[in-house]
């Protein structure tokens, strides 16, 4: 890319971007810098050093850099912690807080930073998106590709290209693409070395050819690589976070009908599963989602959706937003109606302060607001979670936090099941029973197995799952010849 329109203002902006010689002055494997190393950049460096390239991940924060620098990752991610040390040491990765080397030393440059929510709005923050390509563009020594991995409002990258217009170089030649990221936190390694798709968005030739050697392994293994505009690529992420999450408040939504009519909503959702069309992945009623990526991004789109005038796809997100959220007070309510009608003074056992498990993350997680939520009610709660203790204690200090199950259960009026952890799970029921001050427990993520816990000497208390109510007496429905329908009471 130029910085003057060498075909005139009337040729479309992704024409001005071909560019034949990205590959021009290189004959070694491309090598990689990934701006932003939290979540998403973390894990993104250390795979692209697993796929055999040299990699630089930059970041403003000297501790994080140094950190990450000695192998220690500061969150909770399975198996990312012994991939970012073998390729420390290996040498194809480093870390460091400078990023005109970053930039000099590279040839494709992932940005990587957060979106988060913009304060006092549902707009995503592209402040961080910004400010991390305009480094990139001005800071280029050689030709390159940038490359938007962040999830953004659809939009973004073309007003990225036309910043990056003002800031590369001259006689610099660049792109920007967009190249969503898919990764489940608690999966993330496995899902960027093993991605289901590579989403490739407004590539030319060069681009698109670049970044196929980038991904040469996943795509030498069947990774199916879809080539597309900018704006589609920009909305396949946000997209399918929102569709996932239309799943989870839909079951949600249809728990509610299976209390009220005595249904099982687990088993309905058994059955409904087994449908092809459906699935039964996202269908596991509970507590609802959380987390640093669903409810900004269906939010952001909900925004965006409104300012282009898709008013049917805002109206159907905030319905999916307030169903969601709707669940953390059914929650709150079902601990008060256990604890008789009041909380104050109570002492309250919660397991689970993650948005979900194997993570500590905890932004906007519906245990700890639930949690949180109780303790401002008057309750004296007390928190365990096998990895996120820590992260809950700095957002919310005045909970107390246990180092175990036992611990959190000792002298508790309710317990509360509220992050569906293998421990929690496959806990003995009797070990606890006589632990408490009363053996009621709220499983808000419909993952204990009822019968045992009931047969242990609980009172089990689920969402979707409550026992059949007692029906008023109706004569049997007769058909004919005085014979009955089987069955009919």
């Amino acid at each position: 890319m130029k910085k003057q329109n060498p075909l005139g203002d009337a040729t479309p902006v992704d024409q001005v971007f071909v560019d034949t010689s990205l590959n021009a002055s290189r004959t070694t494997a491309p090598r990689i810098s990934v701006v932003g190393t939290g979540y998403l950049g973390a894990t993104h460096a250390a795979a692209m050093a697993e796929m055999g390239f040299e990699v630089i991940g930059v970041d403003n924060d000297p501790a994080k850099a140094q950190a990450l620098s000695e192998g220690r990752v500061p969150f909770f991610e399975p198996g990312l912690p012994e991939l970012i040390r073998k390729h420390v040491e290996s040498g194809r990765l480093r870390f460091t807080t400078d990023i005109a080397e970053a930039t000099a030393l590279s040839d494709v440059h992932f940005i990587c930073v957060g979106t988060p929510q913009q304060r006092g709005s549902n707009a995503a923050n592209l402040n961080y998106v910004q400010e991390a390509t305009r480094q990139v563009a001005k800071n280029l020594t050689h030709n390159g590709l940038i490359v938007g991995k962040s999830t953004v409002p659809v939009g973004t990258g073309q007003a990225l290209r036309d910043m990056i217009l003002e800031h590369v170089p001259e006689g610099i030649e660049t792109e920007i693409i967009w190249n969503p990221e898919f990764l489940r936190e608690g999966k993330a390694v496995d899902d960027t070395l093993t991605p289901d798709r590579i989403v490739l968005g407004g590539t030319s030739d060069a681009s698109e050819a670049l970044m196929r050697e980038v991904y040469a392994i996943p795509i030498a293994t069947g990774t199916p690589v879809i080539v597309c505009d900018l704006p589609t690529a920009e909305l396949v992420k946000v997209s399918a976070n929102a569709f996932l999450a239309t799943k989870i408040s839909f079951i949600n939504a249809i728990a509610e009908v299976c209390d009220a009519a005595g249904a099982d909503v687990n088993v309905l959702a058994d059955a409904l599963g087994h449908d092809v069309r459906i699935g039964r992945q996202f269908l596991n009623a509970g507590l609802g989602f959380g987390g640093g990526c669903l409810p900004k991004d269906i939010r952001a789109l909900i925004h965006r959706s409104s300012e282009l005038g898709a008013m049917k796809a805002a109206s159907l997100l905030q319905q999916v937003d307030e169903i969601n959220m709707a669940q953390r007070q059914r929650v709150i309510d079902m601990a008060i109606e256990a604890c008789g009608g009041s909380v104050l003074n109570r002492r309250i056992g919660v397991l689970g302060a993650a948005f979900k498990p194997l993570t500590d993350d905890v932004r906007d997680s519906p245990a700890l607001n639930v949690a949180a939520a109780l303790h401002l009610r008057g309750a004296q709660v007390v928190v365990y979670d096998p990895e996120a203790n820590e992260t809950a204690q700095k957002m919310f200090p005045t909970l107390i936090y246990a180092e175990s199950i036992a611990e959190a259960a000792t002298n508790s009026d309710a317990l509360l099941v509220l992050t569906e952890w293998n421990e929690f799970k496959e806990t003995d029921p009797r070990d606890l029973v006589d632990l408490v001050t009363t053996p009621v427990i709220i499983d808000a993520r419909n993952c204990l197995d009822a019968h045992e816990w009931r047969t242990a000497g609980w009172t089990l208390t689920g969402l979707g799952t409550a026992p059949a109510p007692l029906l008023a007496y109706s004569p049997p429905l007769v058909l004919g010849s005085g014979r009955r329908l089987v069955g009919a009471r």
